[in-house]
């Protein structure tokens, strides 16, 4: 029997899953890891953090599974996207990674969207520039952190910094690349013209592959770490929502994902290349071949709930770790005992500003409607209703704006633990909705 072998590069930990080649799931592994804070709109990980848990999952695999490493017979990559890692002349990182969930560059979009124009930008780029976006972190760091920018040779985004640290080699692939604000979508390659018009070099940034195509092999050091053989293929791999998005079979006309983890995302497939020319829907790379997605992105939807259980649930949190269960499954239980719609309490997920369809990082998050007969239960219902809701702002857009087709939606992540939420996409949605 040959197996493979997926590591994910997530915000929370990175994972490792072992499979049989028919598909089969053998073994799985998650190693956690911390987000640093500093300030307001700031998020950052450590690169080191992403290279150690990626190590400890794949060795945890290893051993659950008792599957002779020989065996495996390649190698996938997934993981968070728009995070930009900076690595000198020596391949050192020279800073925390900027990640996806950080807003501090407004500034640094503005002047993209004032250099390039704002419907050039969506026409060669298919997207505005967001916070989120990989281009806008870059341009931060050079106006911020000159002393760091003059030392950057690479600039990397997450999983593709595994990549590197696995087989030695920079690369990238297209559905990852596809959300730097400097890739050709529709072209499906690197808009140069994009790089020399904000005056970047173009050496910053590694081959950009389709997601199947083999991006290099395992090195003797890093099959010294991980327990794997060296030689090991590295295949391209795919950004986490379109990786995730083979998985849920998003791969034909129809069929779309509404995946809550700490953000949250609608995910359509599309045979060519659709944008929404006001921007507040994204259009990338797939990553099966010669496709594309659109997607709507809440930034704060999984992280809502995070942010109750964290700030407000500690007698869910020890009463779980009490029974041995998780928390959100007890706040779950909760919000059923809440009526629908909560008496009119409404929740704004905006934790972390917003990306789609309201392209706003100042935007915050908002409980709106509070009454003296609103109780805790309808508080955590609110939340979980808002996220939905939020959901489907960019789930229309799709369908009544952008006529892609929705006959079928596929809930998955964290949030599809909860048969709450689970019925509550359905009902929202107003389309056939299955769990995966």
């Amino acid at each position: 029997m040959a197996y493979l072998l997926g590591v994910d590069i997530g915000t929370g930990g990175a994972r490792a899953l072992l499979i049989r080649e028919d598909g089969l799931p053998v073994a799985s592994a998650t190693s956690e890891y911390p987000l640093y804070q500093p300030y307001p709109q700031w998020a950052e990980q450590e690169p080191a953090d992403w290279w150690k848990g990626a190590v400890e999952a794949v060795r945890a695999v290893l051993a659950q599974s008792g599957v002779a490493p020989d065996a495996i017979r390649a190698l996938g990559l997934s993981g968070q996207m728009h995070g930009v890692v900076l690595l000198d002349d020596a391949h050192k990182v020279l800073r925390r990674s900027i990640i996806w969930a950080d807003q501090r560059s407004q500034a640094q979009c503005d002047w993209i969207t004032e250099r390039i124009g704002a419907q050039r930008l969506i026409e060669r780029t298919s997207n505005p520039a967001l916070t989120g976006f990989s281009a806008p972190k870059l341009l931060w760091v050079r106006d911020n952190e000159p002393g760091v920018f003059e030392q950057t040779r690479k600039c990397l985004l997450p999983k593709d910094y595994i990549r590197f640290r696995l087989t030695g080699e920079f690369a990238t692939e297209v559905s990852d690349a596809s959300g730097t604000s400097l890739f050709d979508v529709q072209g499906r390659d690197w808009a140069w013209d994009m790089v020399d018009g904000l005056g970047l070099d173009r050496d910053l940034l590694p081959p950009a592959f389709e997601s199947p195509v083999v991006s290099g092999r395992l090195s003797r050091s890093a099959a010294e770490e991980t327990g794997l053989p060296v030689g090991l293929p590295v295949v391209g791999g795919g950004g986490d929502q379109a990786a995730g998005a083979v998985g849920n079979g998003i791969v034909e006309t129809g069929i779309v994902s509404s995946t809550i983890g700490t953000s949250g995302v609608v995910f359509a497939f599309t045979d060519a290349p659709r944008r929404d020319d006001k921007g507040r829907l994204q259009t990338f790379c797939h990553a099966v071949p010669g496709k594309w997605h659109v997607m709507g992105v809440t930034q704060g939807a999984g992280l809502s709930l995070r942010w109750f259980r964290d700030n407000f649930g500690e007698a869910e949190t020890a009463t779980a770790r009490w029974l041995g269960t998780d928390p959100y499954d007890l706040l779950s239980r909760e919000a059923e005992r809440a009526p629908l719609g909560c008496e009119g309490l409404l929740w704004l997920p905006y934790l972390m500003g917003e990306r789609a369809p309201v392209l706003d990082a100042e935007a915050r998050g908002l409980l709106f409607g509070v009454t003296a007969r609103h109780d805790r239960a309808m508080v955590v219902r609110a939340i979980m209703e808002g996220v939905v809701y939020s959901l489907r702002d960019s789930l229309d857009i799709m369908r009544d704006e952008m006529q892609v087709p929705v006959t079928q939606v596929r809930a998955s992540g964290g949030g599809a633990r909860s048969q709450l939420w689970r019925q509550m996409q359905a009902d929202v949605f107003g389309v056939e909705t299955i769990t995966l």
